[in-house]
């Protein structure tokens, strides 16, 4: 059995099987888990939700912005020209349930290494631990669960910028959100900085993982995609990023956790 995690899809099917077969992979026997955004910009998005839903047994993953977008048209019945087929699908609730059971972070122990590697869309900010990280995922899991109506129309917005636990309602929601699946580069006292994109950092502001790698022991390991202009590079090597920009026309990247091996299929 092996593990493979998948960077961001976003529709693009073709690349998706070309990977896998690339892999090797085994839907009897092995796990496939996507780091977010499997949908939207792409083609083929629901290409894409129609192998989730028919390989549930062996498919998991963590939300994304793009997933929760699709959740929002979803929920509020709205369309967009680029999820057409999506939103036109016969098995449109099956795709809705699926995604609102995903959470916004997997941790993933590897028995023969006794690696640990802990997913979520955009990453782990310095702030939080571990342990905040799997209780803030499922205050956002249950939100989802019980009301998702209304949590999927207040989630958006750049503030709070700063986490605090003394945040409250659908603004604790939304920063939780923002941190798991928008976050990119952060100021010294944990600020989001949203509408930064570049790879390079603004003064004042810092690669989230250039401050998250100090919290982490050895055979500890952060996933992460969400972030294309980088290109998945962190230059540490237990922060690995999965993003390499296929909807762009680079590529689509896969890790197997037992070993470390970093998989690419070419955008076609």
């Amino acid at each position: 059995m092996a593990h493979y995690v998948v960077g961001d899809v976003q529709g693009c099917f073709k690349e998706l099987e070309a990977l896998l077969k690339k892999v090797e992979f085994d839907q009897k026997k092995d796990q496939l888990i996507f780091a977010g955004d499997l949908v939207n910009r792409g083609k083929d998005s629901y290409k894409v939700l129609e192998f989730c839903i028919n390989n549930q047994k062996s498919v998991s993953g963590v939300l994304g912005n793009h997933d929760f977008y699709l959740l929002y048209l979803i929920e509020h019945q709205k369309k967009d020209k680029s999820l057409k087929k999506v939103l036109e699908s016969k098995n449109l609730q099956q795709y809705q349930s699926w995604l609102k059971a995903l959470p916004l972070f997997i941790e993933i122990k590897i028995k023969d290494t006794k690696e640990i590697f802990w997913i979520s869309h955009a990453g782990i900010p310095f702030i939080w631990s571990i342990k905040d990280a799997k209780k803030l995922s499922h205050e956002v899991q249950e939100a989802l669960k019980n009301d998702a109506s209304n949590l999927l129309a207040k989630m958006w917005g750049d503030t709070p910028k700063k986490w605090s636990n003394n945040l409250k309602g659908y603004k604790r929601l939304r920063t939780i959100i923002n941190y798991f699946t928008r976050m990119r580069y952060l100021s010294e006292d944990g600020s989001l900085k949203l509408d930064l994109k570049s790879k390079t950092a603004k003064k004042g502001y810092i690669h989230w993982f250039n401050q998250t790698k100090n919290n982490l022991k050895n055979k500890e390991n952060i996933i992460f995609g969400h972030w294309a202009s980088i290109e998945g590079v962190t230059n540490i090597d237990n922060i690995i990023g999965l993003d390499t920009g296929c909807v762009w026309g680079n590529k689509l990247t896969a890790i197997r956790l037992e070993d470390k091996k970093i998989f690419h299929a070419k955008k076609q």
